[in-house]
C-alpha cells in the first residue's frame, strides 16, 4: 500500500465504524451522510482488501483485520490530534463546540446546573450534553470516545484515563417538613420503621444503604423505587416515606422542595466523586479550560448542612 495514495480522512472514518459498529450512528459522530459513510466503507475495504465489519445476529461484528486495526488507528488519530492543538490557545468567550459528560443523577443534579449557568456568562458558545452514567458505563463512555469527560466514584481505571478529585461526600436523610419521625426519637429503629424511596439508575432495588445494613441484619423497606431524581422529592412531599441520599443532592433539593434533612443515625461510609477523562484529551486546550472550570466549582460549593443537634426530639 503506497502511503501516497492513502486518504487520511479514511481511518477517521473507520475509527468511527469501529467504535459503533453501526453506519448511522458512525456518520452522526463524525457529521457524514449514511450514504457518504458507505461509500468511504466501500473505500475502507477495498484498501485494506478485507469487508472490516459483516452483519452478525447482533448488528455489525469486526473482521479479525479490523480487531487488529482498532488500537492502532485511534493511536494514529490521537497523535494527530495532540499535534494539531499543541500550544493552541484557548479563549472561552468566543470558543463554539459540543462537550459530552457523562455522569449519574447523584453528581450531576448539583454539579451541572452551576456549572451551565457559569458557561453561559463566560462561555455562551459551549453547549454541554449530559449523559446519564454510572461509573464503569461513563468509563467505557471515555474509552470509547463517547464522552469527553466523566464524573463519578472510580476506582482501578485504565491507564488511558486521567483523574482528579473533586469533592467528598457523604448521605444524610431526607423526608417532608412535618414527617411525624421529627416527633420521635431519631434513632436506627425509627428510621427503619418508615418505608423508604430508593433512586436506582440501574433499577436495582437496593443501593449502598442496603448493603451497610446488611451487615448489622437490619433491612428497610423500599417502597418505591426510581429510576432518577426526578420524581424523588414529589414522592417524599406527598408520603412519608425516606430517603437516604448524597449530601449535595438532598442540598439541592430542599431549595426547590418542602423537604427536612436530618443526619443518618448510624455510621454509613462516604465516597469520593472524581472527575475523569481520556488521555487523548489530556492536552486539549478546551477540555483542559472546562475541567479547569469544574474543579473550581466543585470546591466553591459548600452544600446546606443542617445541625446534628436538630436530629431529634
Amino acid at each position: 500500500m503506497n502511503l501516497l495514495n492513502v486518504d487520511l480522512n479514511l481511518l477517521k472514518v473507520l475509527h468511527a465504524l469501529i467504535e459503533e459498529r453501526n453506519v448511522t450512528r458512525a456518520g452522526v459522530r463524525i457529521g457524514r451522510s449514511q450514504p457518504a459513510m458507505s461509500n468511504a466503507l466501500n473505500r475502507l475495504r477495498a484498501m485494506f482488501n478485507d469487508p472490516l465489519l459483516v452483519r452478525g445476529s447482533g448488528g455489525l461484528q469486526l473482521t479479525p483485520r479490523a480487531e487488529s486495526l482498532k488500537d492502532p488507528v485511534s493511536a494514529i488519530l490521537d497523535s494527530i490530534e495532540e499535534c494539531l492543538i499543541a500550544d493552541m490557545e484557548f479563549a472561552p468567550e468566543t470558543a463554539h463546540g459540543l462537550y459530552r459528560i457523562a455522569a449519574p443523577d447523584y453528581i450531576s443534579l448539583p454539579v451541572m446546573p452551576k456549572l451551565t449557568a457559569h458557561l453561559s456568562k463566560v462561555a455562551p458558545g459551549m453547549d454541554l450534553h449530559v449523559i446519564t452514567e454510572d461509573r464503569d458505563l461513563a468509563l467505557e463512555a471515555l474509552d470509547k470516545n463517547r464522552a469527553d469527560l466523566a464524573l463519578g466514584n472510580f476506582t482501578n481505571p485504565k491507564n488511558s484515563i486521567r483523574s482528579h478529585h473533586l469533592f467528598d461526600e457523604d448521605f444524610v436523610c431526607l423526608f417532608r417538613k412535618g414527617h411525624p419521625i421529627l416527633k420521635q426519637k431519631f434513632n436506627t429503629g425509627t428510621l427503619l420503621a418508615y418505608p423508604h424511596l430508593l433512586v436506582s439508575a440501574s433499577g436495582e432495588r437496593t443501593g449502598i444503604f442496603d448493603d451497610i445494613l446488611e451487615r448489622g441484619n437490619p433491612k428497610r423497606r423500599i417502597a418505591v423505587s426510581v429510576s432518577h431524581f426526578l420524581l424523588a422529592p414529589y414522592q417524599l412531599e406527598e408520603s412519608d416515606m425516606i430517603g437516604v441520599f448524597t449530601r449535595r443532592v438532598s442540598a439541592t433539593l430542599r431549595q426547590s422542595f418542602k423537604l427536612e434533612e436530618r443526619e443518618l443515625p448510624l455510621d454509613l461510609p462516604g465516597f469520593k466523586a472524581s472527575m475523569a477523562w481520556h488521555l487523548r484529551s489530556d492536552r486539549d486546550p478546551a477540555m483542559t479550560w472546562l475541567r479547569a472550570q469544574i474543579k473550581i466549582l466543585c470546591a466553591a460549593y459548600e452544600p446546606d448542612i443542617q445541625s446534628s443537634a436538630e436530629s431529634s426530639t
